[in-house]
């Protein structure tokens, strides 16, 4: 699992996404959060109220981490879901400022942690056990990929190369351990190797020198299509491939 230390770099991407988006959110209108966006069945306003309403829950998720008493990120889905229901009906002004606002206190709540809390152990919604300094990337992850479902002129191409590889990594490490990813070699387009998926039965466990010879088919391109195709936000026809582009999992 991919995870940032608490550094004033680490908050700085974090504070950086959240500024990008903000900025790109001053010309919406009622109108335009009422709009579609990339995402199946939300509209801007969803994208923009499940935001808002993320970050206080990753916060719980910090509390837990503080005080050892166990706080859930959601009490369970449905409740997570009504709260973005409720939260898209609002206007244009009131789902930016609450955006805003909620950004801005997290961004408080993480440089406040005490240092013992960042080695605590924690549950988010997803499952997995972790510490603090996944949320870091989770929330890093969540701003730069619905920034762009928002369809407001911010693609993958946009985001910087920094934050675009740290949720390009933990992407990639969402895939080496789900069930069901295919056996494919994945390349960046300098020819970087950025991951092997599935299983090689040619290759051990633990072998410190796995042969050069591509492990299933390769696909290759640039990280931002690569991350695109990955995180289930493009089909994958900007990458190359030697053989059929691998069918995914579902991402979360």
């Amino acid at each position: 699992m991919k995870e940032l230390d608490p550094t004033a770099a680490s908050f700085g991407e974090l504070d950086a996404a959240a500024s990008r988006l903000l900025a790109g959110l001053g010309p919406l209108r009622d109108a335009d959060v009422a709009a579609p966006s990339r995402l199946p069945h939300w509209t801007r306003g969803h994208v923009l109220s499940h935001l808002a309403r993320q970050a206080p829950a990753l916060e719980r998720l910090l509390e837990w981490a503080r005080t050892g008493v166990e706080t859930p990120q959601y009490t369970d889905r449905q409740a997570r879901d009504a709260e973005i229901e409720a939260g898209a009906r609002q206007p244009a002004e009131a789902l930016v400022a609450d955006v805003r606002r909620t950004a801005a206190h997290f961004r408080r709540t993480v440089e406040e942690l005490p240092a013992p809390a960042w080695d605590a152990t924690i549950r988010p919604f997803t499952g997995e056990l972790c510490t603090p300094r996944r949320i870091l990337v989770i929330r890093l992850r969540e701003l730069e990929l619905h920034h762009v479902d928002l369809d407001i002129g911010y693609g993958f191409h946009d985001i910087p190369a920094t934050a675009r590889d740290i949720v390009l990594d933990d992407v990639l490490g969402y895939y080496a351990g789900t069930d069901g990813t295919p056996r494919f070699t994945l390349r960046d387009r300098t020819g970087a190797e950025l991951a092997r998926f599935g299983t090689a039965p040619d290759v051990a466990v633990g072998d410190p020198a796995p042969p050069a010879r591509p492990h299933g088919p390769v696909v290759s391109g640039e990280r931002a299509d690569i991350l695109a195709w990955l995180s289930g936000r493009a089909s994958g026809d900007a990458l190359e491939t030697t053989g059929r582009l691998p069918e995914l999992p579902p991402w979360i």
